[in-house]
């Protein structure tokens, strides 16, 4: 696992990752919200109602872990709770990208998960994707279905909301979500064909995504 980030360059790599979540079409304007863990314990999370565009390091809040502000002067993302509650349920998360993906958001308007249909899906992210039941945004009630509806998995779906991914690191958590996205536009794709979708079997799923953590990750960051 990668070195924890000072908060300097938390709150830089927060920045930077803003910028590639409007180039890949995952955020709009200053919807989503972005977080990772520093070497000290805190949370530096995007503030509230911030455009990425015009996103400045020294806009990005630091928080405890129980969602109190540290240091910073903006108001947080409105979002905090869902993130404090993601890193407390999920120990090896570094990192939170919550976006608002055209795919993902469609299933999550259906309260439909991603299912397990490429096998790229079940390396990274552990098998299916479910979505968590409706609940009011920036709320404890939505940071408590989210853990209940992750299972352990790398993402979860947010009703009538987005998606929710974290990773070992910043770059970790961006392409949970861009596989994300695109299962989510490839089921979309089966669903509108009219097609029979085949789920990846889950002992099968469970063979590739242990793989995919113990070796293939490993050899992607040159560890391996």
């Amino acid at each position: 696992m990668e070195k924890l980030l000072t908060k300097e360059q938390g709150r830089a790599a927060i920045v930077k990752m803003g910028h590639k979540l409007i180039e890949k079409h995952l955020v709009a304007g200053s919807w989503g919200n972005i977080s990772c863990l520093t070497e000290d314990g805190l949370i530096a999370i995007t503030p509230s109602g911030r455009g990425y565009e015009n996103l400045q390091t020294e806009d990005v809040v630091l928080l405890d872990k129980a969602g109190s502000v540290v240091e910073g002067e903006r108001i947080p993302s409105s979002e905090s709770k869902l993130h404090t509650a993601i890193y407390a349920a999920c120990p090896e998360a570094r990192a939170i990208i919550h976006t608002h993906s055209i795919y993902a958001s469609a299933l999550s308007a259906m309260h439909q998960g991603v299912p397990a249909i490429i096998e790229d899906i079940v390396q990274i992210c552990g098998g299916r994707v479910n979505c968590a039941e409706y609940a009011i945004c920036g709320t404890q009630d939505l940071a408590d279905a989210a853990v209940k509806a992750m299972q352990g998995k790398k993402a979860v779906l947010l009703a009538n909301h987005g998606a929710v991914c974290w990773g070992k690191s910043m770059e970790d958590a961006l392409i949970v979500a861009e596989v994300l996205e695109k299962a989510a536009q490839i089921a979309i794709i089966c669903q509108s064909s009219g097609g029979k979708v085949y789920e990846l079997d889950a002992e099968d799923s469970t063979i590739m995504h242990n793989f995919y953590e113990a070796h293939y990750s490993k050899r992607q960051m040159g560890e391996e």
